[in-house]
């Protein structure tokens, strides 16, 4: 670890709080920031973070900040843990902020809606080639990684001792982190799954059971595939922890808010209802619009998240999208 190696963590959400505990907890100084002045102040005193997640105890180490500037100035490295829309915003103030050896990684998810960037795209805009970026993802749970339970993920970075660092500051014996230098696949594989799990949602709202969940999923993992490998990722990511490891787990557990908000509109519940009674942001709405324009563009063939976007975005019944799904044209399974 290099000295003065300060990590600061951009979002005191779910998962942002839950990987500055992570970082924390093996031994890493780590500083939280969040926007919410009144949250951060409750948080700082009563060591908790009731809003996100109940009943976790913050680790009497981790530093608690609403004061941004500092926060990134004192970092030998940045995460940000905040939603896709506002990662632009978030990074452009992090360049402002940053030393010039400060190494910069996010846990974002999702393509940049009107540009259909990727977040590493953005980040090399901003903050130039120079600067090591890398990008966490896998199937994790907030929830249960501030719990202690034992959890993998994949740290994808343009720089491999990046990712070897970052995975060593985060390894216990209740957490595992594997590195890769496929940023885009990586990516790719947690902007689609979200738009995924709100078709498992749907599909299970509507009571048609195991076999089409499967069915899905499996289905889903060749279109999270052929989109990835049509912007340069490479084929075996979508094999691993970011891949089909974070298609799974957000498919099938409730704890994944795109999954209920997929149940929420199986049931007749509005989107924005649906968003409200979540009460987070729900990533995989904005990723249904950027995944379909981005796969418009590069002609690949995604039918399923096609029709989670037509429910999203062109009122398609539920049950008409499964309808037109299963009536498509025969064809090998490997085309």
């Amino acid at each position: 670890m290099r000295p003065a190696s300060t990590v600061t963590v951009l979002g005191a959400g779910s998962w942002g709080t839950a990987l500055a505990m992570q970082f924390a907890r093996v031994g890493r100084p780590a500083v939280l920031w969040g926007r919410d002045v009144a949250q951060v102040d409750t948080m700082a005193k009563t060591r908790r973070n009731d809003r996100y997640l109940p009943g976790a105890e913050l680790p009497a180490c981790l530093q608690i900040t609403g004061d941004f500037a500092g926060a990134v100035g004192r970092a030998a490295d940045v995460v940000l843990a905040v939603p896709s829309h506002v990662f632009r915003a978030v990074i452009g103030e992090t360049a402002r902020f940053a030393r010039p050896d400060c190494r910069v990684a996010w846990a974002t998810k999702g393509f940049e809606l009107h540009s259909g960037k990727l977040p590493h795209e953005i980040a090399g805009e901003i903050l130039g080639s120079a600067r090591p970026l890398a990008v966490l993802s896998g199937p994790t749970f907030a929830r249960e990684v501030a719990a202690g339970l034992p959890t993998a993920l994949t740290v994808a970075a343009t720089e491999r001792h990046f990712a070897l660092e970052l995975a060593h500051s985060l390894a216990a014996e209740n957490f595992r982190a594997y590195t890769s230098t496929d940023m885009v696949g990586v990516e790719v594989g947690g902007a689609v799954k979200n738009v995924l799990a709100i078709g498992a949602g749907i599909s299970d709202g509507l009571g048609f059971g195991a076999n089409t969940r499967i069915a899905l999923i499996t289905r889903g993992l060749v279109e999270m595939t052929r989109l990835g490998v049509a912007l340069g990722a490479d084929r075996e990511t979508f094999m691993g922890l970011a891949g089909m490891g974070d298609l799974v787990l957000t498919c099938t557990d409730n704890l994944s808010r795109n999954r209920r908000c997929g149940l929420a509109l199986a049931s007749g519940t509005s989107i924005a209802q649906a968003q409200k009674d979540i009460g987070q942001v729900v990533e995989g709405i904005h990723a249904a619009h950027a995944v379909h324009e981005v796969a418009q563009r590069l002609r690949v063939e995604m039918p399923i998240c096609e029709m989670v976007y037509r429910v999203l975005y062109q009122s398609l019944p539920p049950r008409e999208a499964v309808k037109q799904l299963m009536a498509r044209e025969i064809k090998p399974e490997t085309a």
